[in-house]
């Protein structure tokens, strides 16, 4: 497997991969963290314009797909009920997801956002069990509690070097 930058090109392929990515949360108890048109296009054009998007390619074919950038999150400023395991620049990971014939995609790409700057911060749905079992897989810590600009509450990770 490997990662490059997302262009509009691979957009549709994209929100297809969020379409499975949303039935399966839903399927595993988690209906509400990506609702109805979320992400939607205008939302990866913007994170492609930003050069924050990126999709995971194997054998030729897009497999996931994900928002990666390095500098301040600002939904990451205050966190809740724990705190950030340091202060030191870090790398965000949001709307990661993969194809549902594809194992092992997720862990390839948050190794890789690791490996990008060896101090990752991530946040999930309280719900999202597969997600809190991935990370703490790979070895992030659960920080406490952070909240996203419209006040929807998630569960913040992150990992460091």
């Amino acid at each position: 497997m490997e990662i490059r930058r997302s262009t509009k090109d691979d957009i549709d392929e994209m929100l297809s991969i969020y379409d499975y990515a949303k039935k399966f949360m839903k399927e595993s108890g988690n209906p509400n963290q990506w609702k109805d048109s979320y992400p939607g296009r205008a939302l990866l054009e913007q994170d492609i314009e930003n050069n924050a998007s990126f999709v995971c390619i194997n054998n030729g074919e897009i497999v996931g797909t994900f928002m990666y950038f390095e500098g301040k999150e600002p939904t990451y400023k205050e966190i809740f009920q724990g705190q950030w395991l340091n202060d030191e620049p870090y790398g965000v990971v949001h709307r990661i997801a993969s194809k549902s014939n594809k194992k092992g995609v997720a862990s390839f790409c948050l190794n890789w956002c690791f490996e990008q700057c060896g101090n990752l911060r991530i946040d999930t749905h309280r719900d999202n069990t597969p997600m809190h079992n991935l990370l703490k897989k790979l070895g992030f810590i659960r920080c406490g509690i952070i909240y996203l600009a419209n006040g929807d509450e998630r569960i913040a990770y992150q990992k460091f070097s």
